[in-house]
């Protein structure tokens, strides 16, 4: 397999020109559990794990290597083991805020072209779900599209596409059944050598299914659904790239309950680009959508145009990302107080050992 049908391109040699008089290898990341890396090149597949340097360095957990990432790494000597000395560049990535109250980036695929948003056309169907995987996949960088599975399940296939078309702004939308094998030629296009595609949606709605179909095996596990709920237990528990044998790479991701946002405003602005046209016709700059007079969003609202539901969604996730600005700005604050504090203290004991 050579480094271009892992999705090696001009972008990533360009960052590894600084190290390739050095007795490095270039791999990328195909599977990771907790702290543990395999990786893959031409060479074949190494187990990995970060030099002491590299932890040492790296300031918070995004900075650590994930699946789709590439790595520069030295192969340990008559092993099919290796180092990760660095972290190229990322293309594109991924991200969501850690479960919890620590305010953390969690980088869950990295390097995609495409991410497929899988979403069950049964109890599991959810437009403001939806509304909330789009501006998380804007933010990436990459491209999402939307696949509502289950189609077999669903008595109002052309309803619901309907519904997922008007908030799914610029975005291609398909319904499959992967368990029927309907619908999944609509993939194809997506899927080219060298190109990487990232699976995400709940527990439950199909995505190694879909997976398995395009291996031609069974090679990910795949659990029943509880009818009760249309919940799915956790078939993968682990990230995994997949390169396929007729070219093209799949990351399977586990299956995420609960999805907090990351990043700027940009991924919301594209997800709600119908919101954001209007707000440029509202009376203040700083309208706020509520009860501002002469407000375009809720004329909108008046008359038909925009549905209450998504207004509420959007300034929801806009209060989301306000505080995840606020949350961020106090800790890089705090962080700065410490670093000043250590500093004084060490000038302190600087002069305190000359006197």
């Amino acid at each position: 397999m050579q480094l271009k049908d892992l999705g090696w391109t001009q972008f990533f040699e360009n960052h590894y020109e600084q190290y390739r008089n050095q007795d490095y290898s270039v791999m990328r990341i195909i599977r990771q559990n907790r702290d543990n890396y395999v990786a893959c090149s031409d060479l074949g597949e190494f187990s990995c794990e970060v030099t002491g340097k590299f932890r040492f360095d790296s300031d918070s957990k995004s900075k650590f290597p994930t699946v789709g990432d590439w790595v520069v790494t030295s192969i340990l000597a008559g092993e099919q083991k290796a180092m990760i000395h660095a972290l190229l560049p990322r293309k594109s990535v991924f991200s969501r805020k850690v479960a919890g109250q620590i305010t953390e980036e969690q980088v869950v695929a990295a390097n995609v072209e495409t991410i497929f948003i899988v979403i069950g056309l049964d109890l599991n169907f959810n437009l403001r779900r939806i509304e909330r995987y789009l501006s998380i996949a804007w933010e990436s960088g990459a491209m999402p599209v939307i696949l509502l599975n289950k189609a077999d399940l669903c008595p109002e296939i052309d309803l619901r596409k309907s519904e997922v078309e008007s908030i799914a702004i610029g975005v291609d939308v398909y319904t499959l059944s992967a368990c029927q094998h309907i619908g999944l030629e609509n993939l194809n296009k997506y899927i080219q050598t060298g190109k990487t595609v990232a699976f995400i949606g709940s527990s439950g709605v199909g995505k190694s299914t879909i997976i398995n179909t395009f291996l031609g095996t069974n090679l990910l596990k795949v659990n029943e659904v509880s009818e009760l709920g249309s919940r799915g237990r956790h078939t993968t528990t682990f990230r995994e790239l997949i390169v396929l044998p007729r070219g093209g790479i799949f990351i399977d991701t586990p299956g995420m309950r609960e999805i907090q946002v990351w990043g700027d405003e940009e991924g919301l602005r594209q997800a709600f680009d119908d919101i954001e046209k209007l707000s440029t016709q509202c009376h203040f700059r700083d309208c706020r959508h509520v009860n501002e007079p002469d407000c375009a969003v809720q004329e909108a609202i008046h008359n038909g145009s925009l549905e209450p539901k998504r207004l509420k969604s959007y300034l929801k996730l806009k209060r989301e990302f306000g505080y995840l600005s606020d949350r961020q700005t106090m800790k890089a604050n705090a962080v700065e107080k410490a670093r000043w504090k250590t500093i004084s203290q060490y000038a302190k004991q600087l002069k305190k050992d000359k006197s």
